[in-house]
């Protein structure tokens, strides 16, 4: 697969969605978790989405639990913690693995395309990809950068 938009993923509702539903939008593919020091990120992630969604930006969360288990919950009880805790309301998927050998493929994807510091492995959670209209990715931002500390990143996709 060579473009974001050969994919396809569940949300945390189970239907299955495809990536080809992002065609002509910016996309934010970010890792979550409910336990983590960086949960509140969802707060961040929400102003964006609600700040940028009119003008084609789509965030989508993909809730895992290899990081310290912070994400215990089923499906069920992730959506209602985001909904509640965090007003979440861009798409969430099933929660999925990001590493090892029962990495989503969306995640296999993105690490390939763009590496980090551990090279093809996420290091946390909270890890954020953006892709362009064009499926393509654009940039990879660490764990602990916070959602408005990439608007400029996420305004000149929108802009292109």
């Amino acid at each position: 697969m060579s473009n974001f938009h050969d994919f396809k993923a569940k949300t945390i509702s189970g239907d299955e969605v495809s990536m080809q539903d992002y065609q002509d939008d910016v996309v934010l593919v970010v890792n979550t978790a409910s336990k983590c020091g960086l949960t509140p990120q969802f707060e961040g992630l929400q102003k964006l989405h609600e700040e940028y969604k009119d003008q084609g930006l789509k965030i989508l969360g993909f809730p895992c639990n290899q990081f310290a288990g912070q994400d215990p919950g089923s499906n069920e009880e992730i959506a209602s913690f985001c909904l509640k805790n965090y007003g979440v309301d861009f798409t969430m998927f099933d929660k999925v693995d990001v590493n090892g050998k029962d990495a989503h493929p969306i995640f296999e994807y993105l690490k390939d395309e763009l590496g980090g510091t551990l090279g093809k492995k996420i290091k946390w959670n909270f890890t954020k990809f953006l892709i362009g209209k064009d499926g393509q990715p654009i940039k990879r931002f660490a764990p602990t950068k916070k959602p408005k500390d990439i608007e400029k990143s996420i305004k000149t996709a929108l802009e292109s």
